[in-house]
């Protein structure tokens, strides 16, 4: 028996923990948390622990398909990949030409790995790179942006050092980081005070030090009750205040109605609650860390929400300071050199993004790195600024993360290519032209990623097994789409090439990554205190007025507007993360079915009576076009006006004998609602939709 342990970065989801893979004779059976990375401890989510069914799963694509019948049919043709890639190339070619080079789009989940990819965008011309964000944490970037000028990502979280973490709109024991979970418990067993702020008891809020049941959509109420108490009972930090907030009076004036008496109204939360948690706030200052959110495509005014969060982190001092928020390092703040980077080679394109990020009225305030990909699709319609007519949407699946996929796929009519490069079947790739399949994370080497912090690192996945399936490694897929257009500069046959390539100038070789896979660049934590410079506003200071916004016809301090309360007899639906599934992608997984083969309904036990509804029971859910079946969880921890279920079930894919059928698909009941989004932030809002609920 010949056994090895290979270093290498989970696949399971957006976080990408570091992990260890241990291989017996070239199968890979066990997988745990890199033990010699900072925060993990050895450990791993049930997601990461699952990855080896991906790998051995039968139902995922096995080789490159181009698609014979309708779109959507499940009509398939095999072809070799030179195949594949010749046409898919020669179409992309056909396509620029004729309609331009903007006229392809793009889209992806996002994350470090990126560059090789979107270096290849560069390269053919095109600037509709876009991301999955506009389903997810697109409001916290643009709010970031408005208060700081620097995005989401300028700070990190300083959870092993925080005195009280606060959770809104993010769930951190199910959407689960493995080092923030670890370093929380460590805290918290410190003495750290954990409040969460949800319309229902989730896992954090079971260890919660206060738990605030909000009503759904009033987040942005209690955020501006919460900065009333602080700036009117003077708890905020008033050196911080002084130096580095631009317009206080302004904000102290614009909150004076919002006072915890009238919180108490619109959110449900009682009003001397609020004041003792602001007291408690203050109690902590500066080591506070209000989490700005993870998934805020939920309400119109969830941009406000997380807005006001970094306004709140700012009041208290907690920006830049251990166990807050401090300023994210990157490797040049610690003395070193980054890596070098693919896109650096080909210009960036000059054309206008179609989704009108960076030029269209009233939306010039957005950031224009990965834009709004669901604007984008509205070119594919009306042409306007210019057609779209191609589309490859990679590890990416707009049909189960955005609403109503049967309108979306309208949208998509006249696209005349729909490329998807995948490791997993999804809604997305079933529609598609051309299924181009990505190896699994446990079979591909990919490029080296930065991991910014306070101790910035490069970290590498290398391949753990051979490729099961006639797959290709997501470098190798567009190195031969740059072959084909003579792009030689991202023409590779090794990943040690690449490797060199980026590596080169650092002082760090490839030998470096062999113990542990990780190469940290700085021996100690880095806390930047907060100097001129630090922030990227036109003042150098928080501001409380963004005249970006403003331009745009949005206020900066808005007026806040009750939400729409559900028609009589339904509820608002809601959605969530479980540490089970990430999304609907892992569903199907042998493993992880086996533990959830369905979601439930959380419903409030007062509401379930009125409908005869008991625990475990079968209940319709319905809105619209859709209606499904789904098992009831009756509860008193969820709020009455809302139902609240895990995301990405009633899968309908005859490749996914598993998932098929299974509980209820929550997208499905948000009609027409890609056109539903958040103007201030740019994300849909995904959580303003009522259902039917019946035994």
């Amino acid at each position: 028996m010949n056994k090895e342990y290979v270093k290498s970065i989970c696949g399971m989801c957006s976080v990408r923990c570091p992990i260890q893979v241990e291989v017996v004779d070239g199968k890979a059976e066990y997988i745990q948390g890199n033990p010699d990375a900072p925060g993990i401890m050895g450990s791993l989510c049930p997601r990461g622990a699952a990855g080896t069914a991906l790998t051995y799963d039968e139902e995922r694509p096995q080789y490159p398909m181009v698609r014979t019948g309708k779109r959507g049919e499940g009509k398939w043709k095999q072809v070799s990949w030179d195949e594949a890639l010749d046409y898919v190339a020669d179409e992309l070619k056909r396509i620029q030409e004729t309609y331009g080079k903007d006229a392809v789009l793009f889209s992806d989940r996002g994350g470090p790995f990126r560059d090789f990819y979107r270096a290849f965008l560069r390269g053919i011309g095109t600037a509709n790179y876009n991301n999955h964000d506009s389903a997810c944490a697109r409001n916290v970037q643009n709010a970031a942006l408005s208060v700081f000028g620097f995005g989401r990502k300028g700070v990190s979280y300083d959870l092993k050092n925080a005195k009280h973490v606060i959770l809104q709109q993010r769930n951190i024991f199910e959407a689960v980081n493995v080092a923030e979970v670890n370093n929380l418990l460590n805290a918290m067993g410190d003495g750290c005070k954990l409040s969460v702020i949800d319309i229902r008891a989730n896992v954090p809020a079971t260890k919660s030090d206060n738990f605030f049941m909000i009503r759904p959509g009033t987040d942005y109420a209690f955020n501006l009750a919460v900065i009333n108490v602080i700036i009117n009972n003077e708890l905020y930090d008033k050196d911080f205040v002084a130096n580095w907030v631009e317009d206080f009076d302004l904000l102290k004036d614009f909150v004076q109605q919002y006072t915890p008496e009238w919180a108490e109204e619109e959110t449900g939360i009682k009003a001397d609650a609020i004041r003792d948690f602001c007291h408690q706030l203050a109690e902590a200052a500066p080591s506070i860390l209000w989490h700005p959110g993870w998934m805020t495509a939920r309400y119109s005014d969830s941009f406000y929400m997380s807005r006001t969060i970094y306004i709140i982190n700012a009041l208290m001092g907690a920006i830049g300071a251990k166990g807050g928020l401090p300023f994210m390092n990157k490797p040049g703040d610690v003395g070193a050199k980054g890596l070098n980077s693919f896109m650096e080679l080909y210009p960036k394109p000059e054309g206008k993004r179609a989704d009108g990020v960076g030029w269209m009225e009233g939306r010039k305030h957005f950031d224009a790195g990965p834009g709004l990909v669901h604007l984008a699709y509205d070119a594919a319609v009306d042409e306007n600024p210019y057609p779209i007519k191609a589309y490859i949407c990679h590890r990416h699946d707009p049909l189960m993360a955005f609403p109503d996929a049967p309108h979306v796929k309208t949208l998509w009519d006249n696209i005349e290519l729909l490329v998807v490069p995948t490791f997993s079947w999804s809604d997305t790739a079933w529609h598609a032209d051309v299924v181009l399949p990505i190896s699994p994370y446990l079979e591909r080497d990919e490029i080296i990623m930065t991991k910014n912090g306070p101790k910035p690192a490069f970290q590498v996945r290398k391949r753990a097994v051979q490729p099961v399936y006639d797959t290709k490694a997501i470098w190798e897929i567009y190195s031969g789409l740059a072959k084909r257009f003579g792009l030689d500069k991202l023409v590779y046959e090794d990943i040690e090439d690449i490797w060199k390539f980026q590596l080169e100038g650092t002082g760090v070789s490839l030998s470096d990554f062999d113990a542990t896979g990780i190469v940290s660049l700085a021996s100690d934590p880095l806390y930047k205190p907060v100097k001129e410079g630090s922030f990227k506003t036109p003042s150098g200071k928080v501001q409380m007025i963004d005249a970006k916004l403003e331009a745009d016809g949005q206020p900066s301090l808005k007026p806040y507007e009750s939400p729409e309360r559900p028609p009589e007899g339904k509820f608002r639906i809601t959605f969530g993360r479980c540490a089970l599934h990430t999304q609907g992608h892992t569903v199907n997984n042998a493993l992880l079915f086996e533990q959830m083969p369905e979601n439930t309904l959380w419903i409030n036990t007062k509401r379930a009576e009125e409908l005869g509804i008991a625990n475990d029971d079968y209940v319709s859910i319905s809105n619209a076009d859709y209606s499904s079946k789904i098992r009831a969880f009756v509860t008193d921890f969820v709020h009455p006006e809302c139902v609240f279920m895990i995301h990405g079930f009633d899968h309908k894919l005859p490749c996914e004998s598993r998932a098929k059928g299974m509980g209820a698909a929550d997208n499905l009941l948000l009609s027409k609602g890609i056109k539903k989004w958040d103007k201030g932030g740019g994300a849909i809002a995904m959580q303003e939709h009522f259902v039917s609920v019946s035994k």
